[in-house]
């Protein structure tokens, strides 16, 4: 399989910013139940920046490659006046043990493998708002692969699977409800977050994206009464390299929770897929 996405910068420092666009790029292949092993970059450099900064940008992404067994085998560059950076990923798979968005049942157990809040905090960042240690945080998780989670997935046989990113949580998961013919009932007070997201939130630091996601999924979900707005708003929130949802039937719920804190993966189970359509928020 192949597979390939860049950005412009979401954090300041370009070895930061190297190392979660090659995360990000990654993540589709483990999202399928695959297993990265090449890799090209695709970058667009300022011609004005120091050689020091784009080098650093490409080492992120060197340094994150080599940490999922993945050989950067070349690439392609342009200059441009905004930098851009990711990757062209290949990957093998193998086709009987496929993650797919309608791979989803009713009755099966929704987990999510990272926090929401990443694109509120980094746009708070861009807007200087957001504090150093808030910033380390949401680096942290977006620098994290998601090849232990896809590994797993693939270990108990699980069928239903995406990343969240840029169509945030519920336009993720209205994707894999629409493709399975099922709807999803998600619970509010299990849904984690990092621990700034409820700041930023309210001081209403939301990128353009996030309203467009809201305007193109909101038809489609029903939110309890009781839910603020910047609740709603936060789960609307593009994420970059966000976590793995996964669909784990309910036979295999208790040995996949067991599995899942013997080897220190975090993970949150936040709801479940029901006979329906759409997305319930209650």
């Amino acid at each position: 399989m192949v597979t390939t996405d860049f950005f412009t910068p979401v954090v300041d420092d370009p070895y930061d910013f190297g190392s979660i666009a090659a995360a990000n790029s990654l993540s589709d292949i483990y999202a399928m139940g695959g297993q990265p092993f090449m890799a090209l970059n695709v970058a667009a450099l300022h011609p004005d920046l120091p050689p020091e900064i784009n080098a650093e940008i490409l080492r992120g992404g060197a340094e994150k490659c080599l940490e999922a067994g993945v050989v950067i085998a070349g690439g392609h560059t342009v200059k441009d006046n905004e930098p851009k950076y990711g990757l062209v990923a290949i990957g093998f798979i193998h086709p009987d043990k496929m993650l797919t968005k309608g791979g989803v049942c009713p009755g099966d157990m929704l987990v999510l493998t990272k926090p929401l809040g990443f694109g509120v905090t980094t746009t708070a960042l861009k807007q200087e708002k957001a504090a150093p240690e808030d910033v380390a945080e949401v680096v942290g998780w977006m620098k994290k692969l998601n090849r232990q989670a896809g590994a797993l997935a693939v270990e108990f046989g699980l069928r239903g699977g995406t990343d969240v990113t840029g169509y945030g949580l519920l336009g993720h998961g209205l994707e894999m409800a629409q493709a399975s013919k099922v709807g999803f009932r998600l619970e509010l007070e299990s849904l984690p977050f990092v621990s700034c997201a409820q700041k930023y939130a309210e001081t209403r630091a939301f990128s353009g994206g996030a309203s467009d996601n809201r305007l193109h999924f909101g038809p489609r979900v029903r939110f309890a009464k009781d839910i603020p707005s910047e609740k709603k708003m936060l789960l609307f929130d593009p994420q970059t390299s966000g976590g793995l949802l996964l669909a784990v039937p309910i036979s295999r719920k208790d040995v996949f929770l067991k599995k899942a804190r013997e080897i220190d993966l975090p993970l949150w189970v936040i709801g479940e897929a029901v006979e329906g359509e759409g997305i319930d928020v209650v």
